[in-house]
């Protein structure tokens, strides 16, 4: 059975791409908030912790930083890597749904501290896209819930072709390069409080 994991900030049509998902046997992975809604909205969820064997540390800092993720994810399509994983007691994991934290809204409140801007530096989301975007032979990254529903379609007509995968990881690289540059001039540009 194909692994997606989920791990998004924006939740906005996040249950119908998981049921979705889902309807076609996929299985999930999600961490934190993003297992809660799906939970919650009766949608079976393995939590990343349970999965990676790993409890998510430092209130939240580090949950999707682990080999078990990041090896499903960046592993190429051989016999070999797929035998590396599953001596491990992991698998590939085919598809990443994730979105960032809201650093752009957050620094354009005017009475943000700068501890409060660090916090919502994302980390792991980051981390997530270019995996994904890296090894996009195999895998689909969706960091636009604009792309839930194509995507969806695409899946449910026989799955997402190597140009749609390419397009989608480009789209993730923009993504992770329009973050960081907002990230280095804000902080280029401020003092420490």
């Amino acid at each position: 059975m194909p692994i997606a994991i989920l791990s998004v900030h924006n939740k906005t049509g996040l249950i119908e791409f998981a049921s979705g998902l889902a309807e076609l046997g996929w299985v999930l992975l999600a961490s934190g908030g993003t297992a809660k809604s799906l939970r919650e909205n009766h949608i079976v969820v393995t939590e990343v912790a349970e999965y990676t064997k790993s409890p998510e540390i430092l209130g939240g800092r580090v949950k999707t930083l682990h080999p078990a993720i990041h090896g499903g994810l960046l592993a190429r399509p051989t016999e070999i890597d797929h035998l590396q994983l599953t001596k491990l007691g992991w698998d590939f994991i085919d598809l990443v749904a994730v979105n960032l934290y809201p650093f752009e809204q957050t620094i354009a409140r005017p009475d943000v501290s700068y501890a409060d801007v660090i916090e919502n530096i994302d980390i792991g989301g980051v981390t997530l896209i270019r995996s994904a975007a890296k090894n996009h032979e195999r895998v689909t990254l969706v960091c636009d819930p604009a792309d839930y529903d194509s995507v969806l379609e695409k899946l449910r007509n026989g799955g997402v072709s190597a140009i749609d995968r390419k397009t989608l990881g480009v789209k993730g690289f923009g993504a992770t390069a329009h973050y960081d540059t907002l990230i280095f001039t804000y902080l280029s540009e401020r003092e420490l409080d």
